[in-house]
């Protein structure tokens, strides 16, 4: 699954723009199989533009450091 990075958001405003003006003439020139195409991708572009926004808004997870169970610590010679 993609993930859209928050600062791509201007893109896909750019994007939907050009597929609603896309499908604007599909519905004039009836292309019924490309209007369900571009339905379809303007679905997934408002999911991902939506996904990116949450990512926008949640601030960063400090995950720390790995411990590795059942191992020595190591001791360097000075």
């Amino acid at each position: 699954m993609l993930s859209i990075n928050p600062k791509m958001l201007s893109r896909l405003k750019e994007l939907e723009e050009d597929l609603l003006a896309r499908r604007k003439r599909a519905v004039e020139e009836d292309w019924r199989g490309e209007i369900e195409g571009l339905d379809l991708t303007l679905t997934f572009l408002r999911s991902k533009r939506e996904q990116a926004r949450r990512f926008q808004r949640s601030d960063p997870v400090s995950l720390g450091m790995p411990e590795i169970p059942h191992q020595k610590p190591q001791v360097t010679d000075s």
